[in-house]
C-alpha cells in the first residue's frame, strides 16, 4: 500500500469513527423512539387484554417466538448497512433445516457431539450460500436484489427436492433442549438469540471490520480509494447473513423436531421489517444491531398483542405494513430535519 493511500485510509478510518460516534447518537434517539413505542404497546394492550399480556408466560413466549427472526435480522442488518439486501434468508432456513435433519439422522453418534456437528454442517451450507450470493454482487456489480432472489428460488427448490416435499423428522432427542428447553426459566432459544445479538453488536460497533462496513455503506468508492478491501468486506456480510440463517434454521428444526421445506417461507420479509423498524437505513451507511433486535421485539409484541385481542391475521398484516411505512416515513422526516 502506498504512503498516500495509507494516509487516506487513516483519514477515512478517523472520519468513519467520528461518523460512527454521530451515528451512535442518532441511533440512541431512534432506539429511544422504539422503546417508547414498546412501552406504549405494552401499557395499552395489557389494559385491553385484562392483564393477560404482562405475564411471565406470555412474555417468555414472545421472546421465544422472535428468536429466529431476530437472528435473521442481525445478519440482514450487516447486509443492509452496505446498501444491499438478502432475500434468500427465509429459503436458507428451509434448506439448512432439511440438510441438518438429514445429516443428524444419518449419524451414528448422539448427544452434544451430534448437535455440534449438525450446527457445523448447517453453517457450512448457509455461509457457502451467502458466499454465492456475494460473488455476482462484488465481482460483477449485479444488484443484490436479483442475486439473492435467485438464491431464494434455488434454495427453496433444493430444500423441496432433498426432502421430497415432506418434513424430515429427527430421530434424535438431542435437539429437544435447544428447541423447548429452559435455563433458569429462560428458553434456550432466547439465550442463543442473546449471544448472537451481543456478539454481532460488538463486531459492528467495536471492530475495524464494523467500521469498514459503515464506510462502504456510506461511500463505497471512497472506501475503495482508501484501500479498504471492499470485495472481502461485502462478501463477509453476505456470509454472516447466511450463517445467521443457518442458526435460525437449527432453532426452528429443534423446536419442531423436524427439518421442513415449508419452514421459513416469508421470513426474509419479516427480517427486513425488523431491520427497517429498528431504524437501519435502506440506503446504507447507518444501522444498529441492538435497534434491530428492538425492532424484532416490537413486531413480535404487536403480533402477540393482536392475537390476544382476537384480531384476524389479514388485519394483522395491514397493521404491520402500516407500522413499517410509518417507521420509514418518520426516519426520512428525521433525516430531512437534521439536514435543515
Amino acid at each position: 500500500m502506498q504512503p498516500k493511500q495509507i494516509e487516506v485510509k487513516a483519514a477515512l478510518e478517523a472520519s468513519s469513527a467520528q461518523a460512527q460516534e454521530a451515528a451512535r447518537q442518532r441511533a440512541l434517539l431512534r432506539t429511544s423512539g422504539v422503546i417508547a413505542a414498546l412501552v406504549a404497546i405494552v401499557a395499552i394492550v395489557d389494559v385491553f387484554s385484562h392483564g393477560h399480556f404482562l405475564t411471565e408466560t406470555n412474555l417468555t413466549n414472545v421472546l421465544r417466538q422472535i428468536s429466529d427472526n431476530a437472528i435473521l435480522a442481525v445478519g440482514q442488518t450487516f447486509v443492509i448497512i452496505t446498501a444491499g439486501i438478502d432475500l434468500s434468508v427465509g429459503s436458507l432456513i428451509q434448506l439448512t433445516g432439511v440438510v441438518m435433519a438429514t445429516f443428524a439422522n444419518a449419524m451414528p453418534f448422539d448427544g452434544i457431539p451430534l448437535v455440534a456437528a449438525t450446527l457445523l454442517v448447517g453453517l457450512v451450507v448457509g455461509c457457502f450460500a451467502g458466499f454465492v450470493n456475494a460473488v455476482p454482487v462484488v465481482r460483477l456489480n449485479l444488484p443484490p436484489f436479483i442475486t439473492t432472489l435467485a438464491m431464494m428460488l434455488m434454495a427453496r427448490g433444493l430444500a423441496f427436492k432433498l426432502s421430497n416435499g415432506q418434513p424430515v423428522p429427527l430421530n434424535s432427542s438431542a435437539f429437544d433442549t435447544i428447541g423447548t428447553g429452559f435455563f433458569f426459566k429462560v428458553p434456550i432459544a432466547v439465550l442463543w438469540m442473546a449471544v448472537i445479538v451481543v456478539v454481532f453488536a460488538f463486531l459492528l460497533t467495536r471492530t475495524r471490520f464494523g467500521r469498514y462496513v459503515f464506510a462502504i455503506g456510506g461511500n463505497e468508492e471512497a472506501a475503495r480509494l482508501a484501500g479498504i478491501n471492499v470485495h472481502f468486506v461485502k462478501t463477509m456480510v453476505y456470509v454472516i447473513s447466511g450463517g445467521c440463517a443457518a442458526v435460525a434454521g437449527l432453532l426452528l428444526m429443534a423446536r419442531f423436531s423436524s427439518g421442513s421445506p415449508q419452514t421459513g417461507i416469508g421470513d426474509e420479509l419479516h427480517s427486513i421489517a425488523a431491520v427497517v423498524v429498528g431504524g437501519t437505513s435502506l440506503m446504507g451507511g447507518r444501522g444498529s444491531v441492538i435497534a434491530t433486535f428492538l425492532g424484532a421485539l416490537l413486531i413480535g409484541l404487536l403480533n402477540n398483542a393482536m392475537d390476544l385481542l382476537n384480531i384476524e391475521s389479514y388485519t394483522q398484516d395491514i397493521v404491520l405494513g402500516a407500522v413499517i411505512l410509518i417507521a420509514v416515513v418518520i426516519d426520512e422526516l428525521r433525516k430531512r430535519y437534521l439536514r435543515a
